[in-house]
């Protein structure tokens, strides 16, 4: 069985909770998925992927969250380890409520972080860690 999925790949083919041996998923897949947290609130959806090419991982998911139609959306990397697949949803969990989101450390979609800052990204990781 085929155990990854490509870009060419339909939305409906790459259903999540009919794969259950998926392990590999394009990013293309990914982007534009729903986050909700664990009292089912939808906090927004994967913008983009940021990928540590040193480490070979992904390191961030970029959330775009609070805007109308693409519109004053704030952004927000989350680290990947913090979002939880839901396969039987189609859509990524993140166990932050609402409120802790908006004062979360975000940044506009003209004016990125320098994501490889060491100070910036140990704010963000201790932001985002479980308790």
């Amino acid at each position: 069985m085929n155990n990854t999925t490509t870009p060419s790949d339909s939305r409906r083919d790459t259903d999540y909770g009919l794969h259950p041996t998926v392990t590999l998923l394009s990013a293309s897949t990914i982007t534009g998925d729903e986050v909700c947290n664990m009292q089912e609130e939808k906090l927004g959806k994967i913008q983009d992927l940021m990928l540590d090419i040193t480490e070979g991982k992904i390191r961030y998911a970029v959330l775009s969250s609070g805007g109308f139609l693409g519109m004053g959306d704030r952004l927000f990397a989350v680290p990947w380890q913090a979002l939880t697949l839901d396969k039987e949803n189609n859509r990524f969990m993140l166990d932050v409520d609402v409120e802790r989101l908006r004062n979360a450390p975000g940044f506009d979609k003209d004016q990125w972080p320098n994501m490889a800052d060491a100070i910036w990204n140990s704010t963000i990781e201790s932001y985002y860690a479980r308790k």
